[in-house]
Parts: C-alpha cells; sequence; structure tokens
C-alpha cells in the first residue's frame, strides 16, 4: 500500500510514541527531533518496520551552535526506497555527549561518523576505528567548529633547504583590511582622493 509522507508521520509518531519530541513536514520530508539516547531505537524501527523500510542511510551530519547549552545538533538522513520518501532524524548533543555508533546497523555510518569526529570533534560511542579521516596527520582542532580560525592552527609547505615538508604554525604578513565595500565603477574612496589631489595641484600649477 502506498505511504504518503502525512501517513509516515502518522505511523512514525505511533510506532515510537515518547521517542519522538516533536515531528513536522518540510520540503516534503519528514523532521523528527528526538533525545540522542532514543537513537538506536528509533533508526532500528525506520530501518526494520515494514511500513517505513529506510534502509539506506544517506549522511551523518552537524551543526555547530556555541551558545546553545546543547553546543552541537546532530542530524541523520535517511532514505527508503521502497516507499520513495525521506526522514531526517535530528537530536542534540552536548559536545560531552557519545553519541551511539551506526556501524552495525548501517556499515556505511563507519565513515560518515570519522568524517563528523575529524570536522566537529563528536565521538561516537563503540565506533570501532574513530580516527581523522580528512584532515592531515597531526591536524589540530576541528575545522566546522565555529570556534576554529579561518587561516587554521598550523600550515604545511615544502622545505628545500629540509628537502621534506614542514609543518609550521601559521603566520600573518598583515593585518585585517578594512574594506570600504564602494562599487567598482565608481572607484573606491583612496582612488578618488588620490584623484582629486591631482586634479587640485593642476589647477594650481
Amino acid at each position: 500500500m502506498f505511504t504518503t509522507i502525512d501517513k509516515l508521520e502518522k505511523i512514525v509518531n505511533s510506532g515510537l510514541t515518547t521517542a519522538i519530541k516533536k515531528s513536522e513536514i518540510n520540503f516534503d520530508q519528514l523532521y523528527l527531533y528526538i533525545e540522542i539516547e532514543d537513537l538506536i531505537k528509533t533508526i532500528i524501527f525506520l530501518k526494520a518496520n515494514e511500513k517505513c523500510k529506510f534502509k539506506q542511510l544517506i549522511d551523518i551530519t552537524a551543526v555547530d551552535y556555541p551558545k546553545n547549552e546543547k553546543r552541537f545538533k546532530i542530524v541523520y538522513l535517511l532514505l527508503s526506497h521502497e516507499k520513495n520518501l525521506r526522514i531526517i532524524v535530528n537530536a542534540n548533543i552536548d559536545i560531552k555527549d557519545q553519541p551511539p555508533s551506526l556501524e552495525k546497523i548501517f556499515p556505511s555510518a563507519n565513515w560518515m561518523e570519522r568524517e563528523v569526529f575529524d570536522m566537529y570533534g563528536i565521538t561516537f560511542k563503540d565506533h570501532p576505528d574513530l580516527r581523522r579521516i580528512l584532515t592531515d596527520y597531526g591536524f589540530k582542532g576541528h575545522p566546522l567548529r565555529k570556534d576554529f580560525p579561518l587561516t587554521g592552527h598550523t600550515e604545511v609547505r615544502y622545505s628545500e633547504e629540509k628537502k621534506k615538508v614542514i609543518y609550521e604554525n601559521v603566520k600573518l604578513d598583515q593585518n585585517y583590511r578594512n574594506f570600504d565595500f564602494e562599487s567598482p565603477w565608481e572607484g573606491t574612496k583612496y582612488i578618488k582622493q588620490e584623484v582629486e589631489k591631482k586634479n587640485s595641484s593642476k589647477k594650481n600649477d
């Protein structure tokens, strides 16, 4: 029997009851908001239930909200090929929380969780091989955290003197520049000032 997104919302809410804090439909996708403690129960239900069959994990990602009490929101995107429906599971977690790994339910979660760990520093409980996957050896910090500097902490270059690749602390050669945001067709203020000076000097001559 064909399942619509509205029917899916009712099925999920009735099946998971108190595990669902909130559900809503946006852009023909069902958004679920849960506590991280209910993640495994929620994912197993969505995958195994005959009326859901979300058998593909599309992605795992996170969002950083430094000012929130629970800093991170972790997001799981699931697809049901048979029902042609998508569902997005959201959970807010503290910086010290360890979401359970989904590697035993969806093997593809292995690399996805490593990416989240690398970019945000979120550790996953019972992950079989949690290490960096996108950044280089010896990389410091987590690039997608809001407090990570735009320049990074270190830079990599080839040293002709040492004949090898070396790591150095980032050194900025100049202070932050001030931009005037003038229209390029009108010219920037300092150019206008230079032109005015030249014109005034010509008049004086």
